[in-house]
């Protein structure tokens, strides 16, 4: 199954915000709560709440921060 390529961007960001929740979501939880049991539970349950709002967030921030890097590099 491919998905079209006018759909790339959005592919992306679903990819990039969950990868990036996913890790600093177990950070944070890790660091607030220490190893305790149930742990992935919670865990788990943190970066759903945490890519629900990360992903529209990339959609709208990923633009400008082009932008930006565009007129800071060469």
């Amino acid at each position: 199954m491919f998905i079209p390529r006018k759909y790339e961007h959005v592919l992306f960001g679903l990819v990039l915000s969950g990868l990036m929740s996913f890790l600093v979501s177990g950070i944070s939880t890790l660091r607030a709560m220490g190893p305790v049991t149930g742990f992935f539970h919670i865990w788990i349950s943190a970066w759903l709440m945490a890519w629900m709002f990360a992903f529209p967030t990339v959609l709208v921030v990923a633009p400008i921060a082009r932008r930006i890097v565009s007129k800071l590099v060469r």
